[in-house]
């Protein structure tokens, strides 16, 4: 499939590198529990209101104990409209390493999504996730944004408007005590993704990667899994993954 990056409604910054360079993360800001990338150094950022859902709550989703197990947090710390847990949002995975004309065509899927309305759920953590963030922001309707760690003490300028229009909910089954995202953290934030999704989007998983492991649980559980038509996204396919088309 051919896709012209020129009429996207929204232009791609840095095309060449395909990731606004302001969007990437390199960790953690040192002397802070804040992600570089998510606030501007020149704003004052404020307290984050953080609720704690125990298992005991009937807020507490169900299904994470089914697809979690063992690994089910027994509480979740939220900070915003906690109603929107029981949305069954469409989940959006990005790779790092996903091929660069599926990266166009994932931004356009997350604008149109935008303008339809759909709840979207992630971990948007990429660069490439983050700027899918950025484009579901700009619409009136919800996003949940779920970090591979515990909550920012602080929130970022960017996410203000949006958590004080309850257009945004952050959830997260790590603690205060778990500062840094890890591989370990980022799989099990996945699978609690996965598992609060009504439908899940690949754009794409290798061969052999953990977001194609993901992408295997998520057949055997037998939720709806799409992912663009290429020939990249071939082993996909095979498990059986649909494609997102218009969707």
């Amino acid at each position: 499939m051919s896709v012209n990056a020129g009429k996207l409604r929204e232009p791609i910054t840095n095309l060449t590198g395909l990731m606004p360079r302001t969007r990437k993360l390199r960790g953690i800001v040192p002397g802070s529990d804040l992600l570089e990338g998510e606030m501007n150094p020149t704003s004052s950022p404020i307290a984050a209101p953080v609720t704690e859902i125990p298992r005991s709550d009937p807020r507490f989703p169900a299904v994470l104990a089914d697809w979690l197990g063992p690994a089910c947090p027994e509480t979740l710390a939220v900070h915003g409209r906690a109603a929107l847990l029981a949305s069954r949002p469409w989940a959006l995975f990005c790779s790092r390493k996903c091929p660069g004309q599926l990266v166009v065509r994932t931004y356009e899927l997350a604008q149109r999504w935008r303008d339809r309305g759909r709840v979207v759920i992630g971990g948007f953590h990429s660069p490439m996730e983050q700027e899918c963030l950025r484009i579901l922001l700009k619409s009136p309707h919800p996003v949940i944004l779920c970090p591979a760690r515990g909550l920012p003490r602080r929130v970022p300028p960017e996410w203000r408007r949006p958590l004080a229009e309850e257009r945004l909910l952050l959830v997260t089954g790590f603690g205060n005590g778990t500062r840094r995202a890890t591989v370990q953290t980022a799989v099990q934030r996945n699978r609690l993704v996965a598992a609060l999704a009504g439908h899940v989007f690949v754009a794409h998983a290798a061969p052999g990667s953990r977001s194609e492991d993901l992408c295997r649980e998520v057949i055997r559980r037998q939720k709806p899994l799409y992912t663009l038509a290429d020939a990249r996204n071939e082993n996909l396919f095979a498990l059986g993954a649909r494609d997102i088309k218009d969707l």
